[in-house]
């Protein structure tokens, strides 16, 4: 039984990254390279092991090896990422300088093998587990002392309640339906770019430079991500130091001029262990 099977509520983010993964060119694995490593900051990703936990398309684990991670753990709950990770990574970096398996954050009984990671990153994920605060706990659980710790969790808007019932609805539409419900999703929110100013056409062409991601993707992402959380900064600060780790840096905690009214946007925190 397939993980769309086992779980008809919670939308496919592998089908969608396995669509996503067929478009990516050096372009979107540049641009995810380069961002990965402003995130990561002054310590760097050279030499150091690396956990990418929710991996997707593996656009992050070719990211984490293309700068210089030593080595690279991909895990991910959905079958189909699994695979399309596997396929970005073949030819792209050497077979024995990464491994992939499925992992689901939730069960604190998967401890791959008891192994600590100096730098564990998680983008956009933790958020849709269905237990966020567990999913973060246990992630936490994986950093290796003096390791960092990297996730971005979507900030909390008014909005988040009728966005869950949102997500919830499409994630359980047929795949036919949901193509003119994203239609009209893209098409309003390249209205709001159009009314504040902004070229629609030159967004969507500039979008891989981004993170190295999709505009059309991005939004199916966004209407399917179900189920869904969302938090503000103060609660993930409060949380993961009162688990003894340390805040290094943090970005796009702000809320935008319209906060919620097309997505919520994630917010990026990095944070340390301490060293023994």
């Amino acid at each position: 039984m397939n993980e769309d099977q086992a779980a008809p509520h919670k939308f496919a983010f592998g089908r969608n990254w396995a669509r996503y993964a067929r478009h990516v060119t050096p372009i979107e694995i540049g641009k995810a390279t380069d961002d990965l490593k402003q995130l990561v900051g002054p310590y760097g990703i050279n030499g150091r092991t690396f956990l990418d936990i929710g991996c997707g398309s593996g656009i992050h684990s070719l990211a984490a090896l293309n700068s210089g991670a030593v080595h690279v753990s991909a895990v991910d709950v959905d079958e189909n990422s699994i695979s399309t990770t596997r396929d970005l990574l073949q030819g792209k970096a050497a077979a024995d300088s990464y491994d992939i398996g499925k992992l689901d954050i939730l069960s604190a009984a998967e401890t791959l093998g008891g192994k600590k990671y100096d730098i564990v990153y998680s983008w956009g994920v933790l958020h849709h587990t269905g237990n966020m605060w567990q999913a973060i706990d246990n992630a936490i659980g994986f950093v290796a002392p003096g390791g960092e710790f990297i996730i971005a969790i979507y900030r909390k808007t008014p909005l988040c309640g009728p966005w869950k019932v949102e997500k919830a609805f499409y994630s359980r539409l047929h795949p036919i339906l949901c193509f003119p419900f994203t239609l009209i999703y893209a098409a309003l929110y390249l209205l709001g770019i159009a009314l504040i100013g902004k070229n629609p056409y030159r967004y969507v062409k500039d979008y891989r430079n981004s993170r190295g991601m999709n505009f059309w993707y991005d939004c199916v992402d966004w209407l399917g991500g179900y189920p869904y959380e969302s938090a503000t900064p103060d609660e993930i600060r409060k949380f993961v130091e009162g688990r003894g780790l340390s805040l290094i840096s943090e970005y796009n905690t702000r809320a935008t001029r319209f906060a919620g009214l097309f997505g919520a946007g994630c917010a990026e925190y990095v944070f340390a262990r301490q060293a023994k």
